[in-house]
């Protein structure tokens, strides 16, 4: 029987098709939980981290995969640097390497196709991102959670232990929740 979905490493020449699935995800998957200012300021902050790219950290989830019909159906990762959330062009970003044995990996960039959601994606990238984070030696994760993406990541153990609200140049807020998970 064939997998579901399989995944590989994204690679630059992945970044225009996860751009477009991150910007249908942020405002289908999103709107039940952002107005519409917020989830147009919510771009300030999500989009892609090419240094997980860089890292080999961040993975492309496929469906079909190789058949002609092969579609990334989601994507998302796990980093090894300082940097909590957001993509290249975000704010607040530090390449300063983590240490396993004292800090915290972090679940990073999940999206998900809207036509794909509530198939196992969201499951299916955690286990994958965690595992990974496992075998770098990590054994402690944080991320900065959406409102939409809590649901899941409680399933996952991972607890709230701070919120926050990201401002944008117009002064939007959009509420990011600092989530911690120990193994």
């Amino acid at each position: 029987m064939k997998k579901k979905f399989t995944y590989r490493i994204a690679t630059k020449d992945d970044v225009d098709d996860i751009r477009a699935l991150m910007d249908l995800a942020i405002y289908e998957l999103q709107k039940d939980f952002l107005d519409e200012k917020q989830l147009k300021a919510a771009h300030e902050h999500m989009g892609i981290d090419y240094t997980l790219i860089e890292d080999g950290t961040y993975f492309v989830i496929l469906h079909g995969e190789g058949s002609d019909d092969e579609t990334i159906v989601g994507c998302g990762g796990w980093g090894k640097r300082a940097t909590l959330y957001g993509g290249s062009h975000s704010a607040g970003r530090s390449a300063e390497l983590l240490n396993p044995k004292t800090d915290r990996a972090r679940i990073r960039a999940m999206y998900c196709h809207p036509e794909w959601a509530r198939n196992g994606i969201g499951s299916f990238i955690m286990d994958t991102a965690e595992n990974a984070a496992k075998e770098a030696g990590f054994s402690k994760m944080t991320m900065g959670s959406t409102l939409a993406g809590q649901p899941l990541y409680e399933h996952y153990g991972y607890k709230v232990v701070s919120s926050a609200m990201d401002v944008s140049e117009d002064g939007t807020e959009v509420p990011i929740l600092v989530m911690e998970k120990d193994f």
